[in-house]
């Protein structure tokens, strides 16, 4: 029964998780700056997350020695979503979330050069496929409107070892000891912070007033983002790492559905083949740690 629930807490965490780019390019189109985007979105979800933690009894003490690694998380966290928002207004956001799933061979890469982590065939060649995958996506229509295609495909890239360098932390640093809602409600606050910085330094914040705008936000914000992180938890602890992460496929192909469905993003053979790789390559690097 526990499987059962972590399953549907996995699938439920990366399907709406994959909401994040319809929700956050139909804010874009509407006028908002990367940085409001992404200030509303956190700033909301972090006013539910630590609601929800207050709820359950979550514990929010901070020592000294744990503040500097919460803040540079903060910061590898917050560079991920803004990169990830720089993409989706430069390339196809099917094609950025797709390239945002290799964040696991990344982090199995670092694990293996930088903290003794046992070396694997394995390994090296799902990089090779996952890396052989993003060149045919590279092949097909990546463009968005008036985009950079160069400057997206790096934007995504960042994501990839931004995350990659935010999961390899929570694992390697005191940050593994405080709790996981605690932390969540600490990175995403932080970066509002950071974000809210980055709006009045540039274009500024706009007021939002109107009922379908803040409709929009809250779907970010909620669905997008704290209901996203509290149910990640959630399956992790019932499921287990290692199956959350083969369900967190549901992201990038919900990103898909809905770049070719509303934003009438083109889908190739190409990118059929692209996202197959990257997907099959991802899944080779989890059941290699399972079995390891």
């Amino acid at each position: 029964m526990n499987r059962i629930k972590g399953i549907l807490y996995a699938a439920v965490s990366s399907s709406t998780f994959g909401l994040a780019p319809f929700f956050s390019i139909t804010l874009l189109l509407a006028g908002f700056s990367a940085f409001e985007v992404l200030s509303y979105r956190w700033g909301v979800a972090s006013v539910v997350l630590t609601a929800f933690g207050l709820f359950s009894g979550c514990s929010f003490r901070l020592s000294k020695k744990d503040f500097g690694v919460v803040f540079l998380l903060s910061l590898l966290r917050a560079v991920t979503s803004f990169s990830l928002i720089i993409a989706y207004q430069n390339i196809a956001s099917g094609v950025a979330s797709t390239i945002h799933f290799m964040y696991p061979l990344a982090v199995a890469l670092a694990m293996m050069f930088f903290f003794q982590e046992k070396k694997s065939l394995w390994v090296m060649f799902a990089v090779l496929m996952s890396l052989l995958g993003a060149a045919l996506l590279s092949l097909g229509e990546l463009d968005a409107k008036n985009g950079n295609t160069m400057i997206g495909l790096v934007a995504a890239c960042v994501s990839v070892f931004s995350y990659a360098g935010y999961i390899i932390g929570v694992r390697t640093t005191r940050a593994v000891q405080i709790n996981s809602t605690a932390l969540t409600c600490y990175v995403m606050g932080f970066g509002t912070v950071f974000y809210l910085i980055g709006a009045f330094c540039t274009s500024g914040l706009q007021l939002v007033s109107d009922g379908y705008t803040w409709l929009i936000i809250l779907g970010l914000a909620l669905p997008a983002t704290a209901i996203s992180n509290i149910t990640l938890v959630q399956a992790i602890k019932y499921a287990g790492p290692t199956l959350t992460s083969i369900l967190g496929a549901m992201e990038p192909l919900t990103a898909v559905v809905i770049g070719v469905l509303v934003f009438k993003e083109l889908f190739t053979a190409n990118s059929a083949i692209g996202i197959l790789l990257i997907l099959i390559a991802v899944s080779v690097v989890v059941f290699r740690r399972q079995k390891s």
